[in-house]
């Protein structure tokens, strides 16, 4: 029988968990009736550093629900660190997992459809939103313009997905081979291979806490999924540039002829915009160029992508996980 994990990333969540706990609590027990999954199946919190009292709530779930599991880092690495380190410090343990928020936004009963998606072969399965009416008009404007940035610059990702999935432990196990400390899981695991299959679900409202994933964390995370799987940016540079040679060598046949008709004074116009364009382009360039150059000073230096300070596990010491 199935041994399924159920992996959440936690940052600050102590409004959430309780009713998080007993609705993940309920949905493992139903399907444990149903034969579905292994009674040994479990929920595993990872505290991303948490500054409230989430860790405290996980032991204290852990102590008194023999479903709950907790592993708390160190200190906060961020939603896709904390993610992989849930990720792979459970797959040798189980036969498959599902990674979901901790505000239950993404629909729990969409398990069900995941596990049978599993059972006929997936190795891999995306939780995928049908709709997006549960988002303000800007959340939804911005996620449109993200997915849609990031297929134009050449990210393998799967269309309005975000960290809603299944994972087979033979994916779980091939995902451990990819050692960049540039994480963007939404474009890694797409790159895994293995036979995939996608369930739709509408997107519930988040009931307690705040979103962690405000504005500019959305744009960062943009920034690293475009600057970690594609050079993109860097081949529009260098077109970027022939196009200013050739406007250049334009600007300066235009020059001649004014010079040779007589006309020297005049120019001021083209000379001041030509100085601020071009200044404009060659800082853009180099801030490109320099993201880039800041991915690979990052990656030479191999720092742990995260550090495991405990774990509340049966039959299990803590250990540390890079």
């Amino acid at each position: 029988m199935t041994k399924l994990y159920i992996v959440i990333p936690c940052y600050n969540e102590d409004e959430t968990l309780d009713y998080t706990t007993e609705k993940l609590s309920e949905k493992l027990e139903q399907l444990i009736s149903e034969k579905r999954i292994s009674a040994d199946s479990k929920i595993y919190y990872i505290d991303d550093g948490s500054k409230d009292k989430t860790w405290d709530k996980i032991e204290s779930f852990h102590s008194s629900n023999k479903f709950v599991n907790g592993i708390k880092l160190s200190k906060n690495r961020g939603h896709q660190n904390a993610l992989l380190a849930g990720l792979l410090h459970i797959k040798d343990d189980c036969d498959c997992c599902i990674s979901i928020d901790a505000d239950l936004q993404d629909d729990i009963n969409t398990i069900d459809k995941m596990l049978a998606e599993f059972e006929n072969g997936c190795e891999i399965v995306y939780g995928i939103r049908n709709d997006r009416k549960s988002d303000t008009f800007l959340k939804r404007s911005t996620a449109q313009l993200y997915y849609k940035i990031l297929s134009f610059f050449g990210a393998d990702i799967i269309y309005n997905h975000a960290d809603f999935r299944l994972m087979s432990s033979n994916a779980l196990n091939a995902l451990d081979g990819f050692k960049e400390v540039n994480l963007f899981l939404r474009g890694i695991v797409p790159l895994l291979g293995f036979k995939t299959g996608t369930v739709e679900y509408a997107r519930n409202e988040r009931l307690y806490g705040k979103t962690k994933y405000n504005l500019k964390k959305m744009f960062a995370l943009a920034i690293d999924g475009i600057t970690s799987f594609s050079i993109k940016p860097i081949r529009m540079i260098t077109a970027v540039g022939l196009i200013a040679l050739l406007i250049s060598l334009g600007m300066l046949i235009y020059s001649f002829v004014q010079w040779a008709l007589g006309n020297t004074t005049r120019g001021w116009t083209s000379i001041v915009w030509s100085i601020w364009s071009v200044g404009g382009l060659e800082l853009l360039a180099i801030g490109i160029i320099g993201e880039y150059i800041s991915k690979i000073y990052l990656e030479t230096k191999s720092r742990p992508r995260f550090i495991i300070e405990k774990t509340l596990e049966e039959n299990k010491t803590d250990r540390q996980i890079q």
